[in-house]
């Protein structure tokens, strides 16, 4: 490879093309997703060993029909879950291409911004703290401190000088530099992709609460089994015979369809939001959104337009304005300027004053609060250029000089020349024309907002009258254990290592805190956030660390992010009062219908086909239609618990009345069991009816998927129970009287009383319990609440509600 002849000028147009034709763009082919590993990992987990465990008992008894069953379950949920992992994987990769890294390189002897993918060997490029490496490079000259532990593990920084190579994926914790391009794309040695999206994300708090959930069923059925084995050994029954009834008994807790249901919910949200220049990093960013309820926003680039200008200049020195500014221009960072530094070099244009090159520089770090130059006269100048509170630190006289300086009109950047401070510029940067806006409806969903600057006190406070925002304004050295976060309306003097301990300080108080960053060391305080956003022009470090990504600039974008967390939220919520009210319901009818009658009332293929059918369903909730609240979510098992409780005491009396109706009639056990199936399987399909909406069910129209996956299950129940494939055949009438009963019991329009309009699922979303007047006001849920409350009524009914509590 032949080197350009002077390579501090970069290179040519001319080498690029050449370059690129030979060596490619630079990127790496990511790993292709294999959907038959997706399945054969499925097949060996937690939720299939339950099955594979029944399946080997049925073989081992020669029932070979439900062991066929059982294998058509086991493969339903592996393959609808690989179905849906490729499609997580295929948006979250189509997200992933819309974000690209940009570096700073030189060609034909200028600075250009450029995009990572066309950097080539021998391109010269600027290196700062918070780059992510696009390829693999040697140091021309700097310092720089590198996170290497996603190529070697080492957790430590390591720090690399001029000569030495560094590679690609790696991480520049702070420093700066000049380095030449040596290998790029599947040469690099990391041989990994520059993309910023991690598509293994840890589960989210939604996974958390939804698991404790199936553990807590997993207890019911241990309880009932224990109860349906101590009476089995009193009768004299045959243990042998219950061992596949207790089996499905479990099975029919799993939730085999829950990890496809949260790709669906999240993969559709995911894609949404990319659609509107939101990438989605980590899915369980999109959840916790639905419940939060305090919001750290940076106020440069975030509430303002991160355009700063000079506005006014104050000399305290012997020098002129001409020198100072002249000066300032050598502590600026030339190559890759920060807005500030883009402030102070626009306005020596404006004054036509030559920018100094500085005989030494380094770069702005954010423990120090500076950065400095060195200009080569008589003697070497020292240059300092900072933020005034961490400035004036170093120079004794420096509040003396300022006593008359209006600090609320800007932010205040000090000049130091030789550790005396000699000028302050006001740096004035004007609210974007949304904020005032976006951050108003970001309020009004229940959202306190605070403002984190590193501005002092009656600045902020000006921004933040300008921009809505209410409370005080303290800095962040006087806050204390007792300070309410209800009571702020922005945090001042705030350097970035304070957001961590800030985003720390909430979340102790049981705040969900969502918060906005852009530098390299906001990263600690966005991975360390419930939603974690990084802005437009964060660096690549915080990106990568944040579970949002920004693509355009302002607050907008984030209320965007709270309605996706709200269908999120609604979806799930109707996926676990389901399953926890149709588990309930399902356990209890077996095992009444054995101690009362000694009759297992349904039969495995039934139990498996209530499965499957009714996971087939939940599946596709994640896209179902939904309303969004104006008021963060929460979770509570015991409200949760509480409706579902109402639902399966509903149903679970109305079905011992079909069950009764049904051994009087003098039907065969296998016509009871089909029955049920059908009753188990029409309950489930307007359970989710009700569930999905706060109105009469019919009121709201689900989504196409929804009406379509119900639709297709009745179906099939009518067409199994008909032509008794499988199960036992029963007539139409039996059919036809089944549904009946459930539509008239189940959704009908009965109603107790009209006095109070607050409905099950603002009871849950307001925090409070709900009462039986509360209950008996909600319109189109029929006859099965009013069974499951008349019974609450009652000392027996009492009991078990207290027990839901």
């Amino acid at each position: 490879m032949q080197a350009p002849t002077n390579i501090l000028m970069g290179l040519t147009t001319t080498e690029v093309q050449e370059r690129l034709q030979k060596y490619g763009p630079n990127v790496v082919p990511q790993r292709q997703f294999s959907f038959r590993h997706a399945v054969i990992t499925r097949l060996w987990e937690p939720s299939a060993w339950i099955l594979e465990a029944a399946l080997l008992v049925e073989i081992l008894l020669g029932k070979t029909i439900q062991a066929g069953f059982i294998v058509l379950m086991l493969l339903f949920a592996a393959v609808t879950g690989a179905i849906q992992a490729w499609r997580s994987d295929k948006v979250l990769k189509t997200l992933t291409n819309q974000l690209t890294l940009t570096v700073a390189v030189k060609r034909n002897n200028h600075w250009q911004h450029v995009s990572a993918t066309q950097i080539v060997p021998n391109d010269v490029i600027s290196l700062n703290n918070g780059d992510l490496l696009p390829a693999d490079v040697q140091l021309l000259d700097g310092t720089l401190e590198v996170d290497e532990s996603s190529i070697s593990g080492e957790s430590r920084a390591i720090r690399h000088q001029a000569g030495e190579l560094v590679y690609a994926g790696t991480e520049i914790k702070s420093g700066h530099g000049l380095a030449v391009v040596v290998s790029t794309g599947k040469h690099s040695r990391s041989g990994k992709t520059i993309s910023l999206i991690n598509q293994s994300s840890a589960p989210g708090q939604l996974q958390k609460l939804l698991s404790k959930i199936i553990g807590y069923l997993a207890i019911l059925d241990t309880v009932l089994a224990i109860v349906l084995v101590l009476t089995a050994i009193i009768r004299g029954a045959n243990l042998i015979t219950m061992l596949p009834f207790l089996a499905m008994l479990f099975i029919a807790t799993i939730p085999i369809a829950m990890p496809s249901s949260f790709a669906v919910a999240n993969s559709v949200e995911a894609k949404q939001l990319g659609q509107t220049h939101i990438l989605v990093s980590d899915l369980s960013g999109i959840q916790a959104a639905a419940n939060l309820n305090l919001l750290l926003i940076d106020k440069t680039g975030t509430i303002t337009a991160n355009q700063p200008t000079v506005v006014a200049m104050h000399n305290f020195s012997q020098y002129s304005d001409r020198e100072l500014i002249c000066w300032a221009t050598s502590a600026t960072n030339q190559q890759n300027a920060s807005v500030i530094d883009a402030a102070i070099l626009n306005y020596a244009r404006q004054q036509a004053v030559n920018v100094q090159v500085p005989a030494h520089f380094e770069p702005f770090n954010s423990q120090r609060g500076y950065s400095e130059g060195t200009v080569l006269a008589d003697q070497p100048i020292n240059i300092k250029l900072g933020a005034y509170q961490r400035l004036y630190q170093l120079d004794q006289d420096a509040s003396k000089l300022t006593n008359q300086i209006d600090f609320s009109r800007g932010r205040t950047v000090a000049l130091l020349v030789n550790d005396k401070l000699v000028a302050l510029f006001i740096v004035e940067d004007q609210p974007r024309p949304d904020s005032l806006q976006a951050i108003k409806k970001i309020t009004d969903r229940g959202v306190k907002v605070i403002m984190l600057t590193g501005d002092n006190q009656k600045t902020a406070a000006t921004v933040a009258q300008q921009v809505g925002l209410t409370g005080n304004v303290m800095p962040f050295n006087t806050l204390t254990a007792d300070t309410d976060p209800q009571q702020l309306a922005g945090i001042t003097e705030v350097i970035p290592e304070h957001k961590l301990a800030i985003v720390q300080r909430f979340q102790k108080l049981g705040y969900v805190v969502g918060m906005t960053g852009d530098g390299v060391n906001d990263a600690p305080a966005l991975k360390q956030a419930d939603v974690g956003i990084a802005v437009q022009n964060a660096v690549d470090l915080a990106k990568r660390s944040a579970k949002l990504v920004l693509l355009k600039p302002g607050l907008t974008p984030i209320i965007q992010i709270l309605d996706s967390g709200h269908r999120v939220y609604q979806r799930m919520m109707t996926w676990t009062i389901t399953k926890l009210s149709r588990t309930a319901e399902l356990t209890m009818l077996l095992t009444l219908g054995f101690l009362i009658w000694q009759l297992i009332p349904l039969s495995l293929n039934a139990m498996i086909l209530v499965a499957i059918l009714n996971d087939c369903v939940t599946l596709v909730l994640g896209t179902d239609r939904t309303h969004i609240t104006y008021h963060p979510e929460r979770w509570d098992l015991r409200r949760l618990s509480k409706i579902a409780g109402v639902l399966a005491i509903g149903w679970t009396t109305l079905g011992m009345g079909v069950l009764y109706e049904a051994l009087h009639r003098g039907l065969t056990p296998g016509q009871i069991s089909t029955v049920l199936y059908c009753y188990l399987i029409f309950s489930a399909m307007l359970t989710i009816l009700m569930t999905r909406t706060t109105k009469p069910f019919w009121q709201q129209r689900p989504s196409n998927s929804v009406i379509i996956a119900i639709t297709i299950n009745c179906l099939i129940t009518a067409g199994l129970a008909l032509t008794g494939l499988g199960i036992a055949k029963i007539s139409l009438s039996y059919l036809l009287v089944t549904l009946a009963i459930v539509l008239v019991m189940g959704g009908g329009t009965h109603n107790y009383s009209t006095t109070s309009r607050l409905t099950r699922q603002n009871a849950i979303n307001a925090g409070t319990s709900l009462n039986t007047s509360q209950l008996k006001s909600v319109p189109g849920q029929g006859w099965v609440m009013s069974i499951a409350l008349l019974l609450s009524d009652t000392s027996v009914g009492r009991i078990l509600f207290m027990s839901l509590n």
